[in-house]
C-alpha cells in the first residue's frame, strides 16, 4: 500500500483517539536503559545504495513512523530497532494493576506483521548509542548506518531526587510508569496487603508522562479498595499544587464514588523514601507512612537521547523542529514522542502516534527533496474514573510562529454530570484496539 498527500492527511485527521488508561507509552523502546551494554562495532544489516531511515524504538510513536515510511516510500529502506520482541501498552495497565483485567494480554503486541506486511526491518538489541557525526547507530548486536534517523525513546526517571529511590527500592515502592514487570509489582502488593491498609500515590510535576494517568490511577485503584478492602484507604500526594488535568471530572469522581476511602493532597513533592519504614517524606518536613506505595519520580528523555547529545540544556527533554521533528541538536535525527518538546502536546501516545505520522511525510519529502508539510496534530484522551466509566479530552494543534499550540475552541471535555462516561468508556476500548493494530499490522 502507498499513499499520496491528501489520503495521509485523511488518515493522519482519522487516527484513533487516545486512552490514558494506564500511563501513555512504555514497552518497546529500542532506548538504551540505565548503566547500558557496550555496545558492538561489527556492522549488521550492511547498507546497500538503498536510502535507509533507522527507527529507535517500537512504542506508540517509532512503530507507526517505521510504518508509515515505508507506506509513503517503498524505495527507502526502513530499519526499526527495539530492544523487546513485544510492546506492552501503558494506557490500560492501571486496569491491570487495579485488578480489573486478569492479565496483560490485551495490551500486549508483536511486530511479526509489521515486518511482513510493510517490509519494516526489525533488529532486537538495546541502542547504546547514536554517533550523528557518523551518522550510525550502535546497539549491543552491532552498528546500523543510516540517511536518517527516527528516534522515540520513550522516557527515563530523575530517580537521584528522591533520596533512597534506588533500583533496589523501585521493586519494593513501584512506579509502574512502564508497563510490564513494575505493572505487576503493585497489583500483587496491593491484593496482599490486609484490609484497613494505606495505599499511597506520589506523582511529580508536569512535565511527565500521561498528565492525568495518575488520577485514573487513583480513581480505579480507590475502587479497588472500595470492593474488596472496604477498610483500607487511598492518599493522591501530587507534587503539582492542584490537578493539573481534568480537574473538574477527576473530583466529581472522587467525592461522588470514593469520598469514603480516598484522600487528594496537593503541593506535595516527595523528595526521600524509606522503606524499610514504610513512609515517604515531603521535603524533608513531613512524612506519610502507609502498607503499599506507587512513587512516580520526576521524568526527562530517556537515557540514550541525554547520552547522544538530544537533549537541550536542562539535560530533560529533546528540542525539536516543530514542523519535521528534526533534532535541533543533531542533523538527520528526529525525536518524536514523550522525549520531544512539542510545545502544547501532552505526552501521551495519540499525539505520540500523531507526530509519527507528521514526521514521517516530512522525513520522506526531505528525502525526495519535496518541501516539508504543516499538519495538525491530534489529541484525544480517555481515562478512567470507575470500572465502567471514562471520561476525555480532546484537542487539535497546529504550528503558529514557531510553536505548537492548540487551536482555539477545538475539541472539549466530557460532559460534567457524567452523562457519556459509558459511552466514552467504549470508545476508549475500541481505541485501544485500533491503535494497537495499527501499530502492528
Amino acid at each position: 500500500m502507498t499513499l499520496d498527500r491528501r489520503s495521509f492527511i485523511k488518515v493522519l485527521g482519522g487516527a484513533s483517539g487516545l486512552a490514558l488508561a494506564g500511563c501513555a507509552t512504555q514497552g518497546g523502546s529500542g532506548a538504551a536503559a540505565p548503566a547500558p551494554a557496550i555496545g558492538k562495532t561489527q556492522e549488521i544489516l550492511p547498507k546497500g545504495s538503498a536510502r535507509r531511515v533507522v527507527v529507535v524504538g517500537g512504542g506508540y510513536g517509532g512503530a507507526i513512523a517505521a510504518k508509515y515510511v515505508r507506506m509513503l516510500d517503498k524505495s527507502i529502506e526502513v530499519v526499526m530497532v527495539e530492544r523487546n520482541r513485544q510492546f506492552i501498552s501503558c494506557p490500560f495497565s492501571n486496569f491491570y494493576i487495579a485488578g480489573i483485567t486478569k492479565d496483560m494480554n490485551s495490551i500486549t503486541i508483536g511486530y511479526d506483521k509489521l515486518a511482513a506486511n510493510h517490509g519494516v526491518k526489525m533488529v532486537y538489541a538495546e541502542v547504546t548509542l547514536i554517533d550523528p557525526a557518523a551518522k550510525k547507530v550502535i546497539t549491543t548486536e552491532g552498528t546500523l548506518a543510516y540517511d536518517r534517523l527516527i528516534v522515540s525513546p520513550g522516557i527515563d526517571f530523575r530517580s537521584e531526587e528522591i533520596e533512597g529511590y534506588d533500583a533496589k527500592a523501585q521493586e519494593a515502592f513501584p512506579h509502574a510508569w512502564k508497563a510490564g514487570h513494575q505493572s505487576t509489582l503493585l497489583r500483587n502488593q496491593l491484593q496482599a496487603m490486609k484490609d484497613g491498609g494505606t495505599v499511597i500515590i506520589s506523582m511529580p510535576l508536569t512535565p511527565y508522562r500521561c498528565p492525568p494517568g495518575p488520577y485514573e490511577r487513583s480513581c480505579l485503584i480507590a475502587g479497588y479498595l472500595k470492593k474488596h478492602k472496604p477498610k483500607s484507604k487511598l492518599i493522591l500526594l501530587d507534587a503539582n499544587p492542584d490537578v493539573v488535568s481534568k480537574k473538574p471530572l477527576f473530583t466529581k469522581a472522587w467525592t461522588t464514588y470514593y469520598k469514603d476511602n480516598f484522600q487528594y493532597v496537593g503541593g506535595k513533592k516527595v523528595t526521600q523514601v524509606n522503606v524499610a519504614g514504610k513512609s515517604v517524606s515531603i521535603e524533608g518536613i513531613e512524612d506519610f507512612k502507609g502498607d503499599v506505595f506507587n512513587v512516580i519520580p520526576p521524568q526527562r528523555a530517556a537515557d540514550i537521547a541525554v547520552k547522544s547529545g538530544l537533549v537541550g540544556e536542562d539535560k530533560r527533554w529533546c528540542p525539536v523542529d516543530v514542523v519535521s521533528f528534526e533534532s535541533r541538536r543533531h542533523k538527520d535525527v528526529h525525536v518524536i514522542g514523550d522525549a520531544a518538546i512539542a510545545g502544547a502536546m501532552p505526552k501521551s501516545g495519540y499525539s505520540a502516534n500523531s507526530q509519527a505520522k507528521v514526521c514521517a511525510i516530512n522525513v520522506v519529502n526531505l528525502m525526495n527533496g519535496k518541501p516539508t508539510v504543516d499538519i495538525s496534530g491530534i489529541n484525544v484522551c480517555y481515562s478512567a474514573v470507575s470500572e465502567h466509566e471514562s471520561v476525555s479530552i480532546a484537542a487539535v494543534y497546529t504550528v503558529k510562529d514557531g510553536a505548537i499550540i492548540a487551536v482555539p475552541n477545538s475539541g472539549g471535555i466530557s460532559p460534567a454530570d457524567f452523562s457519556l462516561t459509558k459511552a466514552e468508556h467504549a470508545y476508549g476500548e475500541s481505541w485501544l484496539r485500533n491503535i494497537l493494530t495499527e501499530m502492528s499490522t
